[in-house]
């Protein structure tokens, strides 16, 4: 109860149990003869100790549960019923710290699957006791202050138990209550055992995850958790400190999720999955009791599925996600290298160790690595005369975080890090100027060859650099020199094969020019300029022997047959729009497979909307208004229509008059005219995806145009949709544009800072409502790209947009819907400022359609 609870929130005392030291007293008639809390005599055993009922024993003979006048410490346990489980105090490794926790009680190896107090660790297991007090569960440390507790703030039960269970629940139960007043299956450490609950309460926001351990010997919560998507999806996640999603289990279907199709019902496990208004959550049971599972989310970022092996005597891995350790964010850490070619996965980079020696040998790497040598930067002190300087790691793939400076050389990169002492590393890739400010996160390095690996520089402090740097300049300037002999017959060799090449000609396919593989390792210097990943595969800058720029996209993981590649490239090929980067031709030799497409000077859309340099509003009123051109042809104008799947600002490019493209064809899929769904896997960006891509059902062209709708928002904000303003009360923006056109807000507030206002406002409006409408959970609902392009082009007039279901509900948002469909009015028939144009379009006295007419079906 309230008034049981200290300042701190911990159980008191109440004044007339105290005593003169104003510590809880034992009240006289429970006091022995030596003064101490006595046991009553029918509840003593032969050695005077308290005893336990023979029928609150187990099958081992211990007792299955603790009662309000018993207590554990020391060494004792309880087991469960049928001796599956057992709990009591134990210490992880060769730690001196204890914990009340939960393990097998039939497996060899103790494996550790509930902690009760994973912060607050005790040092003396013998003067410590866990038992029921003040209507909780409570451990008290060897002070006697209590460290732990179910912490139930109004239970006046009477007659409490605190009983577990055979299938590793441990229960505080009631007299009165037949449900359990608390259980540790809400509150799971690492361990995910069958018949608990990962998910979320509705009604008091709790929401029940596994969240890893600190280290091998620390059980307080570490980096990584794995829990049910909080937005109300059916997918699950692993997370980086509570944030960054690193992995996905895709939604479920309701016979497995859909990114591990090997969770299949009717196998080992049968997964449930329950929705309703008070909860969200899956939980799941075995077929049969013939051996041990468990899931458990490990210190190192994998959600993993064992089970025990008694021949082995030991835990087997059946399945781990993320697979790749490398690709979990920041698996090494601060300033760690991540290389999954070696034997170790981390490497501290040169200059740098392990900040903790004993997580690195236990596989621990997420500390990270701290400097050898403090930087001299800021300080007046200098090393043989010398400041920090820079050492070069080669094949590094660059961490995240990065900042881009408008520098014209390596040369000026350098000194514009040198020049800021929280600058620890910059790269100098594609004429563009990365800095990176404080710690180095996510730094990859791969083989030697990858043309995914790029040079970093990494400060360090002048010391770390050896004083033989003259002689090694010695010795790397005769390697060069021995280099540039060789070079200069190289050079000749390659002048010859030229020559011999331009004489063979190219085989041309249709309009497309079939490349051989050598020539476009030529044309882009064995693919070192890399331009950007996406869709299925990297791009990179080349130059053809006619001096026409080109980008070359190396597909990754196509599995298709070589008749049905050429089919597709030539179907793509045939596509001819101002609007589409043009496809030139392509590349099939065997497994490589390449697409080379002209070469957009302007780079993505979102270089120019994201950063510092920023696009006006006109020009952003055009991008808008020819990537859908774009998309309509697409999908309304082609022999076969062609769904994108994957429109976002990186997918729009821009060529030397700023004109936009869609590019990327690598995730679109070819629909045949003749059907108007197709059923394919889940693709695209999250952040981006309609709901039918999560909900499993078949797709339409529909998608494009809620991609589209994202986009538009990002193109008014200047920002990313989940990226919350500094300065606004906004939790998603797309929410917040939908509120402030239905309830007739300031819309110039929409409009991303940077543009001071200038814009126009009719357009701005324009944009707003296509958007909203764009986004509409129903697919029914959406305007098409052809119907969008005509809103744009002012031809057609749209009514005010409903706030889509999902993000009203998900926010909470109190605001009325003002209109439930979309009303489109020529203005030849309704100028656009007509005031009565939503309610003459609403009432049938206009002959537009609606979204609920066929046109727009």
């Amino acid at each position: 109860m309230e008034e049981d609870l200290g300042e701190d929130g911990e159980g008191k005392v109440k004044e007339e149990d105290k005593g003169e030291d104003g510590e809880g007293k034992v009240k006289e008639e429970d006091k022995g003869e030596d003064g101490e809390g006595k046991v009553k005599e029918e509840d003593k055993g032969e050695d005077g100790e308290g005893k336990v009922k023979e029928e609150d024993k187990g099958e081992d003979g211990e007792a299955d549960r603790i009662t309000a006048n018993q207590s554990l410490s020391g060494d004792q346990i309880i087991i469960s019923n049928g001796g599956t489980f057992t709990l009591g105090f134990f210490k992880p490794g060769n730690t001196s710290k204890y914990y009340i926790g939960m393990w097998y009680n039939k497996i060899s190896q103790r494996t550790i699957v509930w902690v009760a107090n994973r912060e607050t660790p005790v040092s003396d297991r013998y003067s410590s006791e866990l038992a029921i007090s003040n209507g909780n569960l409570v451990l008290l440390n060897e002070s006697k202050i209590p460290i732990w507790s179910t912490n139930l703030k109004s239970n006046t039960s009477k007659s409490l138990e605190a009983i577990l269970l055979d299938d590793g629940n441990f229960i505080l139960n009631g007299s009165v209550s037949k449900e359990p007043l608390w259980q540790s299956f809400d509150h799971p450490a690492d361990t995910w055992l069958p018949g608990a609950k990962v998910g979320l309460n509705k009604v008091t926001r709790e929401n029940t995850r596994l969240v890893s351990w600190k280290s091998k010997e620390d059980p307080a919560p570490g980096l990584f958790s794995f829990e049910l998507d909080p937005n109300g999806s059916s997918q699950c996640y692993v997370l980086l400190n509570n944030t960054k999603v690193i992995w996905s289990s895709g939604t479920w279907n309701g016979q497995t999720f859909t990114l591990i199709p090997k969770f299949m019902l009717n196998y080992i496990y049968n997964f449930s999955y329950v929705n309703n208004a008070n909860e969200n959550y899956f939980k799941y049971s075995l077929y049969g009791n013939y051996a041990i599972y468990r899931f458990v989310m490990d210190i190192r970022g994998q959600i993993q599925r064992q089970s025990w092996s008694e021949p082995s005597k030991q835990w087997q891995l059946f399945w781990a996600e993320p697979r790749v350790q490398c690709e979990d964010y920041a698996y090494c850490g601060a300033f760690g290298s991540c290389n999954i070619n070696s034997k170790r996965l981390c490497h501290c980079l040169t200059g740098f160790d392990p900040k903790s020696g004993d997580d690195w040998n236990s596989e621990f790497y997420s500390g990270g690595c701290v400097r050898r040598m403090s930087l001299q930067c800021g300080n007046s002190s200098l090393v043989n005369g010398k400041g920090d300087g820079f050492l070069a790691s080669y094949n590094m793939i660059l961490p995240e975080n990065s900042e881009t400076v408008a520098v014209g050389s390596g040369e000026k990169c350098e000194l514009r890090c040198s020049n800021d002492c929280h600058c620890t590393a910059y790269a100098y890739e594609n004429y563009q100027c990365l800095i990176w400010i404080g710690d180095l996160l996510d730094v990859k390095q791969v083989a030697d060859g990858d043309p995914s690996g790029k040079t970093l520089h990494v400060r360090l402090a002048a010391s770390e650099f050896s004083s033989s740097k003259n002689n090694k300049g010695v010795i790397i300037g005769a390697v060069v020199g021995l280099v540039a002999v060789v070079g200069v017959g190289l050079v000749i060799f390659l002048i010859f094969r030229r020559k011999r090449r331009r004489k063979l000609g190219k085989t041309v396919t249709g309009s497309l020019i079939a490349f051989r593989y050598r020539e476009l390792q030529n044309a882009t210097k064995n693919f070192s300029e890399k331009l950007g990943k996406g869709g299925f595969g990297s791009v990179y800058k080349g130059t053809l022997p006619d001096s026409s720029v080109i980008a070359v996209k190396k597909l990754e993981s196509i599995s298709q047959g070589e008749k049905q590649f050429r089919a597709e490239v030539n179907t793509v090929g045939s596509i001819q729009h101002v609007n589409l980067v043009g496809l030139r031709g392509f590349c099939s030799e065997g497994t490589k497979k390449l697409l080379v497409y002209d070469y957009m000077p302007n780079g993505s859309l979102d270089f120019h909307i994201f950063r510092e340099k920023t696009l006006g509003w006109n020009n952003r009123y055009s991008v808008a208004l020819e990537t859908a051109r774009g998309l309509a042809y697409l999908h309304d104008k082609c022999r076969d229509c062609i769904i994108h799947c994957d429109i976002k600002a990186e997918n729009i490019l821009l060529d030397a008059e700023m004109r936009p493209k869609v590019a990327d064809f690598g995730l679109a899929k070819l629909v045949g005219r003749d059907f108007s769904r197709v059923l394919t896997s889940i693709r695209g960006t999250r952040g981006y995806l309609a709901p039918e891509w999560l909900s499993g059902v078949p797709i339409t062209a529909k998608v494009d145009v809620y991609s589209f709708g994202m986009m538009l928002f990002e193109l008014v904000s200047g920002r990313r949709n989940s990226q919350r303003p500094e300065d606004r009360e906004v939790k998603f923006f797309p929410t917040w544009v939908a509120r402030q056109i239905t309830e007739g807000g300031d819309i110039l507030r929409l409009l991303d800072p940077r543009l001071d206002g200038n814009a126009d406002l009719d357009k701005l409006i324009r944009v707003c409502k296509v958007a909203c409408w764009c986004i509409q959970d129903d697919e029914t609902q959406r305007p098409s790209m052809g119907q969008v392009v005509q809103i744009l082009e002012g031809v057609l007039n749209v009514n005010l947009p409903p706030i889509p279901r999902s993000l009203a509900e998900f926010f909470d948002d109190s605001c009325t819907e003002s209109s439930s469909s979309l009303s489109i009015q020529s203005q030849s028939q309704t100028q656009s400022r007509n005031p009565m144009a939503s309610s003459q379009a609403t009432s049938g006295k206009s002959s537009v359609p609606s979204l609920s007419d066929s046109t727009f079906a």
